[in-house]
Order: C-alpha cells, then structure tokens, then sequence
C-alpha cells in the first residue's frame, strides 16, 4: 500500500463538453487525454501522506463552504508557447471565482509556492509537436459552451498513470 498519494483539485468539466474536450485532446495526439479528466486545475498534482489525507479532506470541505457557486465560461483557445507546449480553451467567465478558490485550496496544508502565476484554462493539447498544437488551436477556437459551477473534486493519481475522481465538494449554493 503506498505512503504517499498524488492528488490534484480541480472543476470537472461538464457533459457533454468533458468528453467532447477529451476527444478532441485525443485527436491532437497527446498522450495523456484518456488518463486525465477534462478540467480546470485548483491544485496541480501534489504529493500527499497517506496520514494526512483526512486533513486534506477538511481543509478542502472548509474551502468549498466559503465559495458559492458561479457560472463558467469556456470560449476559444489560446496558448502558453513559448513558455510551455500548451493549447487550451479559455475560460472567459468566471476567472475571479477561480483564483479564490485556488487561493482557498492552496493555503493550509496543501499551501504550496505555484511554478506559474495562476491562469485557469482547460488543457486540449500538451506535449505534442508544434503542428499538432497548430491544429489543436485551429480546430477549437470557435468552441464555446457555459455551465453553472456547483464544486470541486479531489482527484487521485493511479498507479495506472489515469486521474480518477476521489471525491466532491459542493459549493455553497
């Protein structure tokens, strides 16, 4: 049994936009499109003790009491090249709503230094030649779709490499 788990804490995407995200990341080639969810990151995958996990739980239940719900907005795609082989779709509404929540997540026990400032998106093409980001970023960019957002998730990293939902955390409504 492991010591340590991998987690990350995100806003699942949706049906019928989660799996329509994720066949199209598949389409581009990225090699991680069936092994992650369609989502929006809170928490980047963090390594936690197996101790410590009910701990992480409550902070993460204590987080999500102090947000209410919001409407998210997807629209179009945009890019992190040069910085990183990243296309996504950007998130047009509900950007403030994200960065509380990760600002709520990310402190307590799970508070962390981020690598990079905070920019929430939804990942369709990552470690992919730079044409298949071409087209990744064509091919998406009149994507649109909007959603009421209602909570989180804890996700957990299998042994098998796939992200799988451990559990939700409902918004205040």
């Amino acid at each position: 049994m492991p010591r340590v788990h991998t987690i990350g804490v995100a806003i699942a995407i949706p049906e019928p936009y989660g799996t329509q995200l994720q066949r199209h990341r598949a389409s581009f080639g990225d090699p991680q499109a069936d092994a992650i969810p369609t989502h929006v990151t809170l928490l980047p995958p963090t390594e936690v003790d197996v101790e410590d996990m009910a701990s992480v739980e409550a902070h993460l239940q204590q987080a999500a009491n102090g947000v209410d719900g919001f409407r998210m907005h997807l629209r179009g795609t945009a890019t992190f090249r040069p910085i990183s082989p990243v296309v996504f779709v950007a998130v047009t509404e509900g950007i403030s709503s994200c960065e509380v929540l990760t600002s709520r997540v990310q402190s307590g026990v799970l508070a962390q230094e981020p690598r990079f400032p905070y920019h929430p998106h939804v990942t369709v093409a990552h470690d992919v030649g730079e044409v298949a980001l071409d087209h990744a970023f064509k091919t998406l960019a009149d994507f649109e779709c909007a959603f009421d957002v209602r909570g989180f998730c804890l996700y957990r990293h299998g042994g098998d490499g796939v992200w799988r939902p451990s559990r939700e955390f409902p918004l205040r409504s």
